[in-house]
């Protein structure tokens, strides 16, 4: 017969651990669980469905609200740190899968905040031993600050062109064809010039035509500039982790790019050859 500490133990394996068959097998079904959840969340947002079998659906999500409750304070009660846990990011997000069921009680439309337990999907990770590949998104973090300067400055000049040209078609169209304001104008000018067009207010006059086609231009120039950045800063990141060399001397192991001596010793880090 077990001790409350040593049952307390094989819990706290199988809830928190994916090392183990049961441990597996416990994450496999939580996550089954957690999208039958999501797709009940789903189909009661849609009105016929709504109607037909509303009670039906109710009940069926407060028995998800249910076990996930459940599994919470199973997970504070094995947690060797329960406090730990619950304001961890995982013990946030499982608390967050609970609240809008007690909200609902109160607020019906809350229950499809219920959608935020597809978040917890995020536990996939640790059941399929795919955490080891999240090291490839710190290429991914190295691009995103490589280009941030860049990407600002990008920014900075669509937003400068766009209330230019949007102030020019309100002075140009007026209010008479829609372009009530200058906010308006803007509005049309990032539609026109991300070649969305809505097509809810066009220009009438002939001068406004020109300038449409000279924004519609300028839009096809510049779309791809983004993505030019961030792809030459990707490819930057993993040529230079193609590219670090261990310090045969200290041992340092990040230089930059093209070093041919050591930053911190001194020492060459390639042998010559003859």
């Amino acid at each position: 017969m077990h001790t409350p500490q040593s049952w307390r133990e094989r819990l706290y394996i199988i809830v928190f651990q994916t090392d183990t068959v049961a441990g597996r097998r416990f994450d496999k079904t939580l996550l089954l669980i957690i999208l039958a959840s999501l797709v009940t969340v789903i189909l009661d947002s849609i009105d016929q469905v709504h109607q037909s079998y509303a009670g039906v659906l109710a009940a069926i999500e407060w028995g998800f609200t249910a076990i996930f409750l459940a599994e919470y304070l199973t997970r504070l009660y094995c947690s060797p740190k329960p406090l730990r846990y619950a304001f961890s990011f995982y013990g946030l997000v499982d608390l967050l899968a609970i609240v809008p069921g007690v909200i609902a009680i109160y607020y019906s439309d809350a229950q499809y905040l219920l959608i935020i337990r597809v978040i917890r999907m995020l536990r996939i990770f640790r059941v399929l031993k795919l955490g080891q590949y999240l090291k490839q998104a710190n290429y991914l973090m190295a691009a995103l600050r490589g280009s941030k300067q860049k990407i600002i400055v990008f920014l900075v000049t669509v937003s400068t062109l766009v209330t230019v040209f949007g102030t020019l078609m309100y002075v140009i169209e007026g209010p008479e064809h829609g372009f009530t304001s200058i906010p308006k104008g803007i509005y049309w000018a990032i539609v026109t010039l991300t070649t969305v067009g809505f097509g809810d207010i066009v220009p009438k006059t002939p001068l406004g035509q020109v300038l449409s086609s000279l924004v519609m231009i300028t839009g096809y120039s510049i779309i791809a500039v983004p993505t030019g950045i961030f792809t030459a800063e990707l490819a930057n990141a993993m040529r230079g982790e193609q590219l670090q060399h261990d310090c045969p001397t200290c041992r340092k192991n990040s230089h930059e790019h093209g070093a041919a001596f050591c930053s911190r010793c001194g020492s060459a880090l390639f042998k010559k050859t003859v």
